[in-house]
Protein backbone atom coordinates (compact mmCIF):
# COMPACT_ATOMS: atom_id res chain seq x y z
CA UNK A 1 0.00 0.00 0.00
CA UNK A 2 1.04 3.64 -0.39
CA UNK A 3 1.66 5.60 2.78
CA UNK A 4 0.85 9.31 2.43
CA UNK A 5 3.33 11.58 4.17
CA UNK A 6 0.59 14.00 5.24
CA UNK A 7 -3.20 14.23 5.11
CA UNK A 8 -3.99 17.95 4.98
CA UNK A 9 -5.50 18.95 1.65
CA UNK A 10 -3.85 21.91 -0.10
CA UNK A 11 -5.81 25.15 -0.43
CA UNK A 12 -6.59 24.28 -4.05
CA UNK A 13 -8.33 20.99 -3.12
CA UNK A 14 -11.52 19.75 -1.53
CA UNK A 15 -13.13 16.46 -0.56
CA UNK A 16 -16.30 15.50 -2.41
CA UNK A 17 -18.37 12.57 -3.64
CA UNK A 18 -18.54 12.03 -7.39
CA UNK A 19 -21.98 10.90 -8.55
CA UNK A 20 -21.88 8.44 -11.43
CA UNK A 21 -24.23 6.06 -13.20
CA UNK A 22 -22.73 3.34 -10.97
CA UNK A 23 -23.08 5.11 -7.65
CA UNK A 24 -21.07 7.66 -5.70
CA UNK A 25 -17.30 7.56 -5.19
CA UNK A 26 -15.37 9.45 -2.52
CA UNK A 27 -12.79 11.76 -4.09
CA UNK A 28 -10.39 14.64 -3.70
CA UNK A 29 -10.48 17.34 -6.35
CA UNK A 30 -7.82 20.00 -6.91
CA UNK A 31 -8.17 22.98 -9.27
CA UNK A 32 -5.54 25.23 -10.88
CA UNK A 33 -5.04 28.53 -9.01
CA UNK A 34 -6.54 30.58 -11.85
CA UNK A 35 -9.46 28.16 -12.26
CA UNK A 36 -8.57 27.45 -15.90
CA UNK A 37 -7.66 23.79 -16.43
CA UNK A 38 -5.70 22.36 -19.35
CA UNK A 39 -7.45 19.04 -18.74
CA UNK A 40 -8.58 16.72 -15.98
CA UNK A 41 -6.56 13.87 -14.49
CA UNK A 42 -8.45 10.89 -13.03
CA UNK A 43 -6.26 9.00 -10.54
CA UNK A 44 -7.14 5.43 -9.51
CA UNK A 45 -5.40 3.87 -6.46
CA UNK A 46 -4.17 0.34 -5.87
CA UNK A 47 -4.88 -2.59 -3.56
CA UNK A 48 -5.70 -1.42 0.01
CA UNK A 49 -5.13 2.14 -1.21
CA UNK A 50 -7.28 5.26 -1.43
CA UNK A 51 -7.48 8.77 -2.80
CA UNK A 52 -5.08 9.89 -0.05
CA UNK A 53 -2.27 8.04 -1.85
CA UNK A 54 -2.21 10.96 -4.31
CA UNK A 55 -2.55 13.80 -1.82
CA UNK A 56 1.03 15.04 -2.33
CA UNK A 57 0.44 15.27 -6.10
CA UNK A 58 -2.62 17.52 -5.87
CA UNK A 59 -0.91 20.89 -5.42
CA UNK A 60 1.95 20.46 -7.94
CA UNK A 61 -0.38 19.08 -10.62
CA UNK A 62 -2.94 21.82 -10.02
CA UNK A 63 -0.15 24.40 -10.14
CA UNK A 64 0.86 22.92 -13.50
CA UNK A 65 -2.62 23.73 -14.79
CA UNK A 66 -4.50 20.45 -14.38
CA UNK A 67 -7.71 19.67 -12.56
CA UNK A 68 -7.08 16.51 -10.56
CA UNK A 69 -9.68 14.03 -9.29
CA UNK A 70 -8.33 11.20 -7.10
CA UNK A 71 -10.86 8.56 -6.05
CA UNK A 72 -11.42 5.65 -3.70
CA UNK A 73 -12.38 2.59 -5.70
CA UNK A 74 -15.46 0.67 -4.64
CA UNK A 75 -14.72 -1.32 -1.50
CA UNK A 76 -12.07 1.15 -0.38
CA UNK A 77 -11.94 3.67 2.45
CA UNK A 78 -14.77 6.24 2.16
CA UNK A 79 -16.51 4.75 -0.89
CA UNK A 80 -17.53 1.39 0.55
CA UNK A 81 -19.41 -1.29 -1.30
CA UNK A 82 -21.38 -4.53 -1.01
CA UNK A 83 -20.17 -7.67 0.76
CA UNK A 84 -20.19 -9.62 -2.49
CA UNK A 85 -17.01 -10.64 -4.28
CA UNK A 86 -18.67 -10.46 -7.69
CA UNK A 87 -19.04 -6.68 -7.26
CA UNK A 88 -15.24 -6.38 -7.41
CA UNK A 89 -14.60 -8.49 -10.49
CA UNK A 90 -12.22 -6.95 -12.98
CA UNK A 91 -15.04 -6.14 -15.39
CA UNK A 92 -17.06 -4.36 -12.69
CA UNK A 93 -14.14 -2.20 -11.60
CA UNK A 94 -13.43 -1.30 -15.22
CA UNK A 95 -17.03 -0.18 -15.65
CA UNK A 96 -16.61 2.03 -12.59
CA UNK A 97 -13.69 3.81 -14.27
CA UNK A 98 -15.72 4.35 -17.43
CA UNK A 99 -18.55 5.83 -15.35
CA UNK A 100 -16.11 8.03 -13.43
CA UNK A 101 -14.61 9.26 -16.69
CA UNK A 102 -18.03 10.36 -17.87
CA UNK A 103 -18.77 12.00 -14.52
CA UNK A 104 -15.56 14.03 -14.16
CA UNK A 105 -15.57 15.36 -17.72
CA UNK A 106 -17.12 18.82 -17.42
CA UNK A 107 -17.08 19.55 -21.16
CA UNK A 108 -17.42 17.12 -24.08
CA UNK A 109 -14.12 18.33 -25.53
CA UNK A 110 -12.22 18.33 -22.22
CA UNK A 111 -9.18 16.02 -22.27
CA UNK A 112 -9.19 13.45 -19.46
CA UNK A 113 -5.89 11.83 -18.54
CA UNK A 114 -6.33 8.40 -16.92
CA UNK A 115 -3.83 7.06 -14.36
CA UNK A 116 -3.81 3.80 -12.41
CA UNK A 117 -1.35 3.03 -9.61
CA UNK A 118 -0.38 -0.58 -8.81
CA UNK A 119 -3.57 -2.71 -8.83
CA UNK A 120 -5.27 0.42 -10.19
CA UNK A 121 -3.21 -0.17 -13.32
CA UNK A 122 -5.08 -3.43 -13.90
CA UNK A 123 -8.35 -1.57 -13.43
CA UNK A 124 -7.63 1.25 -15.87
CA UNK A 125 -6.32 -1.31 -18.37
CA UNK A 126 -9.64 -3.11 -18.12
CA UNK A 127 -11.49 0.17 -18.72
CA UNK A 128 -9.46 0.82 -21.88
CA UNK A 129 -10.10 -2.70 -23.16
CA UNK A 130 -13.84 -2.33 -22.51
CA UNK A 131 -14.00 1.05 -24.24
CA UNK A 132 -12.14 -0.28 -27.28
CA UNK A 133 -14.38 -3.35 -27.51
CA UNK A 134 -17.56 -1.28 -27.22
CA UNK A 135 -16.68 0.97 -30.15
CA UNK A 136 -14.09 -0.70 -32.40
CA UNK A 137 -12.01 1.84 -34.25
CA UNK A 138 -13.54 4.83 -32.45
CA UNK A 139 -11.38 7.23 -30.41
CA UNK A 140 -11.03 6.25 -26.77
CA UNK A 141 -12.53 8.60 -24.16
CA UNK A 142 -9.16 9.67 -22.73
CA UNK A 143 -6.36 11.95 -23.85
CA UNK A 144 -3.70 9.65 -22.37
CA UNK A 145 -3.12 6.60 -20.18
CA UNK A 146 -0.53 6.34 -17.40
CA UNK A 147 0.41 3.02 -15.79
CA UNK A 148 2.24 3.81 -12.54
CA UNK A 149 4.12 1.10 -10.64
CA UNK A 150 2.10 -1.67 -12.21
CA UNK A 151 2.98 -4.63 -14.36
CA UNK A 152 2.03 -6.84 -17.27
CA UNK A 153 0.40 -9.55 -15.13
CA UNK A 154 0.58 -11.21 -11.72
CA UNK A 155 2.80 -9.72 -9.03
CA UNK A 156 6.32 -10.88 -8.14
CA UNK A 157 6.30 -14.40 -6.60
CA UNK A 158 7.40 -13.42 -3.08
CA UNK A 159 4.69 -10.75 -2.96
CA UNK A 160 2.18 -13.22 -4.35
CA UNK A 161 3.02 -15.58 -1.47
CA UNK A 162 2.30 -12.82 1.06
CA UNK A 163 -0.96 -11.97 -0.68
CA UNK A 164 -2.00 -15.62 -0.58
CA UNK A 165 -1.44 -15.60 3.20
CA UNK A 166 -3.87 -12.68 3.41
CA UNK A 167 -6.38 -14.50 1.22
CA UNK A 168 -6.15 -17.52 3.52
CA UNK A 169 -6.67 -15.32 6.60
CA UNK A 170 -9.65 -13.30 5.39
CA UNK A 171 -12.32 -16.02 5.85
CA UNK A 172 -11.05 -16.89 9.34
CA UNK A 173 -10.04 -13.57 10.93
CA UNK A 174 -11.49 -10.08 11.27
CA UNK A 175 -9.63 -7.13 9.81
CA UNK A 176 -8.36 -5.89 13.18
CA UNK A 177 -6.79 -9.27 13.96
CA UNK A 178 -5.19 -9.40 10.53
CA UNK A 179 -3.89 -5.87 11.05
CA UNK A 180 -2.15 -6.85 14.27
CA UNK A 181 -0.47 -9.81 12.57
CA UNK A 182 0.65 -7.65 9.64
CA UNK A 183 2.14 -5.02 11.94
CA UNK A 184 4.06 -7.69 13.85
CA UNK A 185 5.42 -9.15 10.61
CA UNK A 186 6.41 -5.70 9.32
CA UNK A 187 8.24 -4.91 12.56
CA UNK A 188 10.15 -8.19 12.41
CA UNK A 189 11.11 -7.63 8.76
CA UNK A 190 12.18 -4.00 9.26
CA UNK A 191 13.88 -4.36 12.64
CA UNK A 192 15.24 -1.24 14.31
CA UNK A 193 15.40 0.61 10.99
CA UNK A 194 11.63 0.74 10.50
CA UNK A 195 10.44 4.26 9.56
CA UNK A 196 8.29 5.95 12.16
CA UNK A 197 5.02 7.43 10.98
CA UNK A 198 3.45 10.49 12.55
CA UNK A 199 0.52 9.76 14.83
CA UNK A 200 -2.06 11.21 12.41
CA UNK A 201 -0.81 9.19 9.41
CA UNK A 202 -0.43 6.00 11.47
CA UNK A 203 -4.00 6.34 12.75
CA UNK A 204 -5.27 6.95 9.22
CA UNK A 205 -3.49 3.90 7.79
CA UNK A 206 -5.05 1.74 10.51
CA UNK A 207 -8.50 3.23 10.01
CA UNK A 208 -8.27 2.88 6.22
CA UNK A 209 -7.38 -0.80 6.55
CA UNK A 210 -10.44 -1.39 8.73
CA UNK A 211 -12.63 0.45 6.19
CA UNK A 212 -11.81 -2.06 3.45
CA UNK A 213 -14.67 -4.35 2.45
CA UNK A 214 -13.36 -7.91 3.03
CA UNK A 215 -15.02 -9.15 -0.17
CA UNK A 216 -13.14 -6.45 -2.10
CA UNK A 217 -9.82 -7.45 -0.52
CA UNK A 218 -10.47 -11.06 -1.50
CA UNK A 219 -11.46 -10.33 -5.08
CA UNK A 220 -8.68 -7.81 -5.68
CA UNK A 221 -6.06 -9.98 -3.98
CA UNK A 222 -6.94 -12.92 -6.20
CA UNK A 223 -6.57 -10.74 -9.26
CA UNK A 224 -3.09 -9.65 -8.14
CA UNK A 225 -1.86 -13.24 -7.92
CA UNK A 226 -3.78 -14.61 -10.94
CA UNK A 227 -3.85 -11.75 -13.48
CA UNK A 228 -2.62 -12.89 -16.90
CA UNK A 229 -0.28 -10.86 -19.05
CA UNK A 230 -2.63 -8.65 -21.09
CA UNK A 231 -0.10 -6.26 -22.58
CA UNK A 232 -0.66 -7.44 -26.16
CA UNK A 233 -4.41 -6.89 -25.73
CA UNK A 234 -3.81 -3.40 -24.38
CA UNK A 235 -1.39 -2.51 -27.17
CA UNK A 236 -4.03 -3.50 -29.69
CA UNK A 237 -6.73 -1.51 -27.91
CA UNK A 238 -4.81 1.72 -27.35
CA UNK A 239 -4.40 2.65 -30.99
CA UNK A 240 -3.26 6.27 -31.06
CA UNK A 241 -3.78 6.75 -27.30
CA UNK A 242 -0.51 8.04 -25.77
CA UNK A 243 0.75 5.78 -22.96
CA UNK A 244 3.23 6.46 -20.17
CA UNK A 245 4.71 3.77 -17.94
CA UNK A 246 6.12 5.37 -14.78
CA UNK A 247 8.09 3.46 -12.16
CA UNK A 248 10.34 4.05 -9.20
CA UNK A 249 13.99 3.04 -9.18
CA UNK A 250 13.05 0.03 -7.07
CA UNK A 251 9.79 -1.88 -6.79
CA UNK A 252 9.12 -4.99 -4.73
CA UNK A 253 5.76 -5.71 -6.44
CA UNK A 254 6.69 -5.52 -10.13
CA UNK A 255 10.44 -5.06 -10.73
CA UNK A 256 11.31 -1.96 -12.76
CA UNK A 257 12.74 -4.07 -15.59
CA UNK A 258 9.32 -5.74 -15.94
CA UNK A 259 7.77 -2.30 -16.23
CA UNK A 260 10.37 -1.10 -18.74
CA UNK A 261 9.70 -4.16 -20.91
CA UNK A 262 5.96 -3.51 -20.66
CA UNK A 263 6.56 0.03 -21.90
CA UNK A 264 8.56 -1.31 -24.84
CA UNK A 265 5.75 -3.71 -25.78
CA UNK A 266 3.21 -0.87 -25.59
CA UNK A 267 5.43 1.53 -27.56
CA UNK A 268 4.96 3.78 -24.52
CA UNK A 269 7.06 6.44 -22.88
CA UNK A 270 8.97 5.12 -19.87
CA UNK A 271 9.99 7.30 -16.93
CA UNK A 272 11.79 6.14 -13.80
CA UNK A 273 11.51 8.49 -10.82
CA UNK A 274 14.83 8.77 -8.93
CA UNK A 275 14.72 7.74 -5.30
CA UNK A 276 11.23 6.24 -5.50
CA UNK A 277 10.03 2.70 -4.81
CA UNK A 278 6.59 1.25 -5.39
CA UNK A 279 4.78 4.53 -4.66
CA UNK A 280 6.44 7.43 -6.51
CA UNK A 281 3.23 9.41 -5.91
CA UNK A 282 3.90 9.43 -2.14
CA UNK A 283 7.66 8.91 -1.98
CA UNK A 284 8.86 11.43 -4.59
CA UNK A 285 5.79 13.54 -5.41
CA UNK A 286 7.68 16.49 -6.90
CA UNK A 287 9.53 14.41 -9.49
CA UNK A 288 6.43 12.35 -10.19
CA UNK A 289 4.24 15.40 -10.71
CA UNK A 290 6.82 16.96 -13.02
CA UNK A 291 6.94 13.81 -15.16
CA UNK A 292 3.16 13.55 -15.31
CA UNK A 293 2.62 17.23 -16.13
CA UNK A 294 5.23 17.07 -18.89
CA UNK A 295 3.59 13.99 -20.45
CA UNK A 296 0.05 15.36 -20.18
CA UNK A 297 1.12 18.73 -21.59
CA UNK A 298 2.36 16.99 -24.74
CA UNK A 299 -1.03 15.33 -25.22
Amino acid sequence: MSTPRFLTLPASARALRVATARGEFAAHEALPPDGVARGTALLVPGFTGSKEDFIALLAPLADAGFRVVAVDQRGQNDTGGPDDESAYARAELGRDVLALTDAVREDPDEPVHLLGHSFGGFVVREAVLQAAAARPGAPLPWASLTLMSTGPGAIEPAEAAKTKLLLDALPAMDLESIWQVMKQMEAEDAGAGAPQLGAEVAEFIHRRWLANIPAALTAMGRQLVDEPDRVAELAGACGALPVLVLSGETDYVWPPDWQAEMARRLDADFVQVPGAGHSPNAERPEGTAAALAAFWSRH
